[in-house]
């Protein structure tokens, strides 16, 4: 994936910086609820992420209740890390739900690129138009082989967020790269996870999807750094970010913002 949009937008960057601000701002005043189909070894991180930032979470994948969360949540994301046979079925629902009630759906198509079922499955899913994907490289790529980012988006009509050591965002014709994170990020169980809850929220009180979601990218970095400050190691930084989340302000992402609109041709 070494393709790029045929040219950055520096309006799109300044837009995403904006959306950051905004959208911390309302997910604080309205609270959203984001109904979280995710891996079962990051439920409790996740749920507690979301309530750091200032967000409702939500978990039940009981069949007889999915229809009732997903419906009457303000945003729904679809993790793939634990993926039983009953629980794709219960994915099937909450998406069917949530999708005729208007509310953004977002995919985190974790692993996909270790299982062949996997990812069938979650192309099946992408092709359900949810607002945004969000997963590393490796995992994007094996929704379209051969294709770059954009080329997926444009294919998809959908937002596709990638991580890494630099987050690339992009809808089909915008496209921001974020550089602002750290390496601990990685050494946490959950914090992807967690990652895609919060860029659910993002979605839930913004109407452009692409600024949202670059948004909630840009926040999640900003968040690391910060707890990376105090942290000891692995341990205290799950914590410090949480704490991080909690009192993260507007002037913090002014201060610390590292986004930049490649040109064509360039990877960040």
């Amino acid at each position: 994936m070494d393709r790029w949009p045929p040219s950055g937008d520096s309006d799109f960057s300044d837009r995403v910086l904006h959306t950051a601000r905004d959208g911390l701002a309302a997910i604080r005043a309205r609270r959203p609820r984001v109904h979280c189909i995710t891996n079962t070894v990051a439920q409790a991180y996740t749920a507690n992420a979301l309530l750091a930032l200032g967000a409702v979470p939500s978990m039940t994948t009981a069949p007889d209740e999915i229809a009732a969360f997903a419906g009457s949540a303000d945003a729904l994301l679809v993790n793939l890390g634990t993926l039983e046979p009953e629980r794709r079925a219960v994915i099937r629902t909450a998406i069917e739900v949530a999708s005729a009630a208007g509310r953004p759906w977002l995919l985190d198509p974790v692993f996909i690129d270790r299982s062949a079922g996997r990812a069938a499955f979650a192309r099946d899913l992408a092709a359900l138009a949810p607002a945004a994907i969000r997963g590393n490289g490796a995992e994007i790529a094996v929704l379209g082989p051969d294709e770059d980012l954009a080329m997926i988006a444009r294919r998809l009509a959908t937002v596709v967020a990638a991580t890494g050591e630099t987050d690339v965002v992009t809808d089909g014709d915008r496209l921001v790269a974020i550089a602002n994170g750290h390496p601990l990020m990685a050494r946490v169980t959950a914090m992807g996870c967690a990652g895609a809850a919060i860029t659910a929220a993002f979605l839930a009180v913004g109407d452009d999807a692409g600024a949202a979601s670059a948004a909630a990218m840009l926040v999640l970095g900003i968040v690391g750094e910060s707890a990376a400050e105090t942290a000891r190691g692995p341990g205290s930084f799950a914590s410090a970010y949480l704490d991080a989340l909690y009192g993260l302000e507007a002037a913090d992402i002014a201060a610390r913002a590292r986004i930049t609109t490649p040109e064509q041709g360039e990877a960040p």
